[in-house]
């Protein structure tokens, strides 16, 4: 059945109006600003992000190092000062530029894809519905992307283990992990995680991309009911919202982003740091899945999930605000 929409608010735009443009200065605008709205998200968010491996990652034969998020924080920050929460960004940092540009990126085509199907037609805004299906086309596609990226963000956030003669030990280098992961798997062990990071970003962007343009309406929805005129409808449908209301669609799209699929991000980071090499048995998803519910339940799938929701929040409303504040005044 074909998508179509009545002329009410649920069909006036809640995306920025911008002036058209050709496909490729889009697509440009698309990477650009993406990748500077993932940098400054990433910034905020890497710390908890630190917390949040290190708590995945914990092994099962042995007793838990840390007893939470806070105990996490405060062994990590004795252990290595507060800057050692950031150790690695620089990895991150191009992660988050790629990650992001590339869900703006392959969202946009999958906006094409329902044009070309026939399903709705060019002159109306997308309904709903097909804003979570792009939002989860986006995540498939960015997922083959991200894989490698995480592998060497997981493996340098992983805690360092004690030398025997008490010295600080020194973390991997971005270089000796690719070294080591080409050596004993080959280009394919870059992908090690690859069915956690489809699962997450395919079912998670589906909820980042559709619960913010749903939040968003509903504020469209509400700010219309105070108009006083036709006119003033109008005008409202085609402003941006105020900020403090970016902000919470934003937002509201992180939180369902990592709460949702949460346990495939847990067992995803579970390979990707598991020991490579030697006699190291590498596990399949669902084999990793199967041993961390033996042994800590769902509570283990969930280990790290309340700080990784609480961090998303600004970090996603950050890079909403940004990405359309920039499409917005500083058009190219």
């Amino acid at each position: 059945m074909a998508i179509t929409g009545t002329d009410t608010m649920e069909t006036k735009p809640s995306q920025i109006p911008i002036p058209k443009k050709s496909a490729p200065m889009e697509a440009i605008e698309d990477i650009i600003y993406g990748s500077v709205a993932g940098i400054v998200g990433k910034y905020i968010e890497y710390p908890f992000d630190t917390v949040k491996v290190r708590l995945q990652s914990q092994p099962n034969h042995l007793p838990l190092r840390y007893t939470g998020p806070l105990d996490c924080f405060r062994q990590s920050i004795k252990a290595d000062g507060f800057l050692g929460l950031y150790r690695g960004i620089s990895v991150p940092l191009f992660g988050a530029a790629a990650e992001t540009s590339c869900l703006f990126f392959f969202e946009r085509i999958g906006r094409e894809v329902v044009y070309s199907s026939g399903q709705c037609s060019r002159d109306r805004v997308l309904p709903l519905s097909a804003l979570w299906f792009t939002g989860a086309f986006s995540g498939a596609f960015t997922s083959f992307v991200l894989t490698p990226i995480e592998l060497v963000k997981c493996n340098i956030q992983v805690p360092m283990s004690t030398s025997t003669n008490g010295a600080a030990p020194k973390g991997p280098s971005v270089m000796s992990i690719i070294r080591d992961v080409y050596k004993y798997e080959g280009i394919k062990g870059f992908w090690r995680g690859q069915m956690g990071t489809f699962l997450r970003e395919s079912g998670g962007c589906s909820a980042w991309f559709g619960s913010k343009e749903t939040a968003t309406k509903m504020f469209y929805l509400l700010n219309e009911r105070s108009a006083t005129s036709q006119t003033e409808k109008d005008a409202l449908a085609t402003e941006a919202l105020p900020l403090w209301q970016q902000a919470v669609a934003g937002a509201s799209a992180g939180m369902c982003y990592n709460f949702l699929f949460f346990p495939a991000d847990t067992i995803k980071s579970r390979m990707q740091t598991a020991p490579v090499g030697g006699s190291a048995q590498t596990n399949t998803f669902w084999q990793e899945g199967k041993a961390v519910w033996s042994q800590h339940g769902l509570r283990g799938l969930y280990r790290g999930c309340g700080i990784t929701v609480l961090r998303s929040a600004p970090s996603s409303a950050f890079i909403f605000t940004v990405y359309d504040s920039l499409k917005r005044y500083l058009p190219l």
